[in-house]
């Protein structure tokens, strides 16, 4: 049996698949750092419709076929994808599904104009993420998430699924990046993102502007630590999570950073 500590990244983004901000490259720095460092990584992301799949390389799991996530009292299928890391012995696993990923845009239409389902979209990621994890078998020491979409995993690991073995031990790092965009998921959003009869809509209060800013907040509180990967942050987070008493905190140490606060941070949360 393995004794390597085990790290899973989900992100919004990850070179070269999607780049949306620079924290893109710094997520496949990451793994392959990780990786290298004898830590056992995979990675899980959206499958946005922009995402090439045969420049990339994809191609379906079946074994992890057949699971259906529920979402707002409707069930959706999800699809799970494949991909090794250029230059990296890892797997990087999307996720797929008609309704949500398939289009051709990413958050916004050819008119720039927001998608009404952003808030369905985030939650059917941030379940189908968890529940990919669980169909695994594989439980993660280190669980690091990144991009506002990320948001409500955090929340749903101390909550909806805090009774779920394969989480029982794990640890969840957030990365606070820049906002990159200015809409509002809605006034709906709390009560679609009460999953299961863990969470109640009273648990999600640090989400409830449904914001960027929001959606970093809620993932940052429910964290055992806090990253800051970017150098433009909505002052109220930094001036709200720069010192968090028992959260660790890493700032962020530039663009060319080596990394090695990251890996340290690991390292300690995994108990080595």
């Amino acid at each position: 049996m393995s004794t390597k500590k085990r790290i899973l990244f989900i992100a919004t983004e990850m070179s070269p698949y999607l780049e949306l901000t620079e924290f893109a490259e710094v997520i496949n720095k990451l793994a392959i750092k990780s990786n290298d460092s004898g830590l056992e990584v995979r990675c899980i992301m959206p499958r946005f419709g922009v995402i090439n799949e045969r420049r990339h390389r994809l191609h379906e799991v079946v074994r992890l076929s057949g699971i259906n996530v529920s979402v707002d009292n409707d069930d959706y299928p999800l699809q799970i994808k494949v991909a090794s890391l250029p230059n990296a012995r890892l797997q990087v696993y999307f996720l797929e599904n008609e309704d949500f990923f398939k289009r051709k845009q990413i958050f916004h239409d050819d008119d720039e104009s927001w998608f009404e389902d952003n808030a369905l979209r985030t939650v059917f990621f941030c379940k189908g993420a968890l529940e990919t994890v669980k169909k695994f078998g594989w439980p993660p020491d280190i669980i690091h998430c990144s991009g506002w979409m990320t948001g409500l995993i955090p929340a749903y690991i101390k909550t909806a699924y805090k009774k779920e073995p394969v989480f029982g031990n794990s640890k969840v790092i957030f990365t606070i990046g820049e906002n990159t965009f200015t809409e509002k998921l809605g006034a709906d959003f709390l009560k679609q993102a009460v999953i299961n009869a863990n969470i109640k809509e009273k648990d999600l209060e640090a989400f409830k502007e449904a914001s960027n800013t929001a959606l970093f907040k809620g993932g940052a509180s429910f964290a055992d630590a806090i990253t800051f990967g970017a150098e433009k942050i909505d002052k109220k987070l930094v001036d709200e999570f720069a010192k968090v008493k028992g959260k660790k905190v890493v700032p962020f140490k530039g663009w060319d950073s080596d990394l090695t606060e990251y890996l340290e941070l690991y390292n300690d949360l995994a108990g080595k």
